[in-house]
């Protein structure tokens, strides 16, 4: 049995915390708590902070230094409090996210001689792992084993989860946590007294803070947090829920193999959800002709696998991000109720938000028919004009009336997105990428399978959309040149994993040339 520590009894040194944690998560109330706490139980108290941004969206270090009252006579004088945490003197680290411990264990602040790490389990995606062209969300794995091994004690459960269900949010459920663990020399009424003292949200709060206890004196589980891009499709249903898609359901059950049918569905129900039924007809319009082809041309595993490739892929294709798209989602009320949830706003509170858009002239020009957008974009008069107009970005309040109707206004347009010209353009490359899929197959199978993957390298929209289709572009002409070689489609997927390594193309250009294809010097990245 382990032996919990008992913090506070040397009379040379303080109780030393550092609280990590993200804007909007409530560090500063946790350390606001733990001051309370101290003062109201005999200790002085000092906490600072350095505030960051970009990248965690505003995270925070917090530290606090304790120290018992009954020790000053000892010291001759008051204590003389450190600003900031020192590599190898923190007793407690608190991290609101496991990046966040990661974080504190890449600064050196937990040490195996010394240090507790408590951490919420939960992962809040940070800003370098969005906008990777491929999968760069980080290593869960890495932070629980580091955690394991270089800190004293290890505590770590889901503290954001625990917090929804007590109806509160997560510094509360921290706050249980620093109770639960055992070490500060205060009694659990104390803490109990210091939430009561504050006087907001106080029950919710402490069920919270209960629920911090309670999963701080029960067994750790060492878990992985799931990688959201490992989850599967639900099953096909038997019946659809509107009557209008069970004809498209039905098509799915009779045409296609019976193991493509969960993505199948899930491909359908992205397109219907993105424009309409007909849209649904069209998308599995283009999985019949791939279907056909894939049967005349490999064996059932094969077809199996080009179908579910291809259905991911082609349904991301035709849901392509357009200002119509990303107004329409900052529209939605389960987005609002997602809003209010993460700050814990109660039903009577009113909560405004601001959004940010600075689309380029393109996008513009893009909502526009094909011959009107044409015209404009020759206009250089204008175009400048535009573009001048455009640079200041746009600060929408979606709380007001204003804000509202211009953002319902853009979400109601796509009803118009067929007559678009940036459809247009869309259907144009998603019918030629198809068709060199379909041409491609019937010599080789595996590399026509590796060019469907590829279209994953093109997400988002405005810049981040033309650097990816930059990309796509090279990949699809190193198929071409490909096709003959035995390696072809180990070659044209160690180019794809290039291309989704970083958002530049240096390592897709040294692969490239490893390969020895030829050079495509008219292939350039847009950037912002």
């Amino acid at each position: 049995m382990t032996t919990v520590r008992r913090l506070g009894d040397d009379p040379t040194r303080p109780i030393t915390i550092a609280v990590l944690a993200m804007g909007g998560q409530g560090g500063g109330v946790l350390v606001d708590w733990i001051v309370d706490l101290a003062e109201h139980n005999g200790f002085l108290a000092q906490a600072t902070s350095v505030a960051g941004v970009a990248q965690r969206t505003g995270a925070t270090v917090y530290y606090l230094e304790l120290f018992a009252e009954a020790h000053v006579q000892a010291l001759r004088g008051p204590p003389i409090f450190a600003l900031m945490p020192v590599p190898g003197e923190v007793d407690i680290v608190i991290a609101s996210e496991l990046m966040e411990a990661g974080r504190a264990l890449q600064r050196g602040l937990v040490t195996p001689d010394r240090t507790t790490l408590i951490c919420s389990s939960h992962r809040d995606y940070a800003t370098l792992e969005k906008v990777a062209p491929g999968n760069g969300i980080a290593d869960a794995a890495a932070v629980l084993e580091a955690g394991q091994t270089h800190a004293l004690r290890f505590l770590h459960e889901d503290m954001k989860a625990l917090a929804q269900k007590s109806g509160s949010v997560i510094s509360a459920t921290l706050f249980g946590a620093l109770a639960g663990c055992g070490e500060l020399p205060f009694s659990e009424s104390a803490f109990e007294a210091t939430i009561q003292r504050a006087g907001i949200g106080v029950e919710a709060s402490l069920r919270a803070l209960a629920a911090g206890v309670r999963a701080m004196r029960e067994p750790v589980r060492v878990e992985l947090a799931p990688d959201p891009m490992a989850t599967s499709p639900r099953e096909l249903p038997t019946r659809a829920a509107s009557p209008a898609v069970e004809p498209l359901r039905q098509r799915i059950a009779n045409t296609f193999p019976a193991h493509a049918h969960a993505m199948l569905g899930a491909g359908l129900q992205r397109v219907l959800e993105y424009q309409d039924i007909a849209y649904g007809h069209e998308y599995l319009d283009h999985m019949t002709r791939l279907q056909i082809r894939a049967d005349a041309c490999g064996s059932a595993v094969q077809a199996h696998l080009a179908t579910l490739e291809a259905a991911r892929w082609v349904a991301v294709a035709m849901a392509y991000d357009d200002i119509i798209r990303v107004a329409d989602l900052k529209t939605r009320a389960s987005r609002t109720a997602r809003v209010r949830a993460e700050i814990g706003a109660g039903p009577d509170e009113v909560v405004g938000t601001v959004e940010y858009f600075h689309p380029r002239l393109e996008e513009i020009l893009a909502l526009l028919p094909p011959r009107l957008a044409n015209g404009l974009a020759r206009n250089h008069w204008l175009t400048g004009l535009l573009s001048a107009a455009l640079a200041r970005g746009q600060r929408v309040r979606p709380h007001t009336v204003r804000g509202h109707l211009l953002l319902h206004g853009l979400a109601s347009l796509r009803h118009w997105r067929r007559h678009s010209l940036r459809h247009h353009q869309e259907r144009a490359h998603l019918s030629a990428w198809l068709s060199q899929v379909l041409a491609i197959m019937p010599s080789d199978y595996a590399l026509a399978l590796e060019l469907i993957r590829c279209r994953r390298v093109i997400k988002g929209y405005s810049d981040t959309h033309a650097r990816g289709n930059s990309k796509f572009d090279r990949l699809s002409r190193a198929a071409t040149m490909l096709q003959g070689r035995a390696d072809a489609a180990t070659a044209l997927a160690a180019l794809r994993a290039a291309a989704l390594a970083e958002p530049g193309l240096t390592l897709l250009t040294q692969r490239w040339q490893e390969l020895g294809l030829p050079e495509v010097t008219e292939i350039s990245v847009e950037t912002s």
